[in-house]
């Protein structure tokens, strides 16, 4: 197979499903890290952004990229709400308490997305999207911004997170809570704005998911398990070890469909999954968290 063939229909696709995967794998590291517990609501929650936009898009007429900013405010309230409508209520009960519930949550999100948006299929724009050629490189204007937006807000986020206040108090949460109480730092506060970020880069991954593909129902939870493989490949605590890991899972389903038929290349990040959790369950970045 030709080099540049293989760059533009495997290598590709599969940085930018990457870079889709690494954003929700970001919100899934912040959880587990600050928050201590696996989030199986993560996937609706992006579904409900990704239809957030869809809505803003079909009301009021305005570009996708202009809906952007309202799903993703939409989403951080969505996440915030409900923190304290549920997660908040069992937190003095034992985590598989809190993950069982965040099933039933995903179960809710995804029952709100279909009551108001129905079932069918849905896009942003109509029309076919023909990409453009940069020096041997075919692709479209939206992957570019896929990939630049994935590594854009991940570097805010690193930033916030290495540099201001609240960003080393959400670290010494992350750290042991309890001294980091003692220290002065409001933990409820804490809680807020980590959902407040991983609501917005949910909608971020549902978004960018959708304008690449198509907006179902059920986009989020076939997201699962692909966000969840590449937060604990890259490390889970490790933001960029979830956007390292996010990528490596793209390319991997992308490149996979040249060995098994492409079916089955959801299958890869299963696979990527049991063979971290047996050969190197810390993850490829293992440290401090965050």
């Amino acid at each position: 197979m030709p080099f540049m063939e293989f760059v533009n229909f495997y290598l590709m696709p599969g940085i930018v499903l990457g870079s889709i995967y690494a954003l929700g794998a970001v919100g899934i590291t912040l959880v587990f890290g600050i928050l201590r517990f696996a989030h199986l609501a993560h996937g609706d929650l992006a579904t409900l952004g990704a239809f957030a936009a869809l809505g803003v898009v079909t009301i009021f007429g305005v570009s996708p990229w202009v809906a952007l900013p309202v799903a993703m405010v939409v989403c951080a309230f969505m996440a915030i709400g409900i923190d304290k409508l549920f997660y908040d209520y069992l937190s003095e009960r034992p985590k598989i308490i809190v993950v069982m519930s965040s099933l039933g949550i995903a179960l809710m999100l995804r029952a709100v997305v279909q009551v108001v948006w129905g079932v069918d299929t849905e896009t942003y724009t109509r029309g076919i999207v023909r990409p453009d050629d940069y020096w041997g490189i075919r692709i479209r204007d939206r992957e570019i911004y896929t990939i630049l937006a994935m590594f854009v807000i991940v570097g805010v986020l690193w930033a916030f997170l290495q540099k201001t206040k609240w960003g080393k108090a959400m670290r010494a949460m992350s750290d042991n809570p309890d001294l980091a109480l003692l220290s002065g730092v409001d933990n409820r506060k804490i809680t807020m704005l980590t959902w407040g970020i991983v609501g917005i880069l949910c909608a971020a991954s549902g978004f960018f998911l959708g304008i690449n593909t198509e907006l179902k129902p059920l986009m989020g939870w076939t997201m699962l398990l692909p966000m969840f493989a590449a937060a604990i490949l890259g490390g889970v605590g490790r933001v960029e070890g979830a956007v390292i890991g996010g990528l490596i899972v793209g390319i991997a389903e992308e490149t996979s469909v040249l060995f098994i038929p492409g079916e089955y290349k959801a299958a890869m990040a299963f696979a990527i999954l049991l063979l971290i959790l047996l050969v190197r369950p810390t993850g490829l970045l293992k440290g401090k968290v965050l």
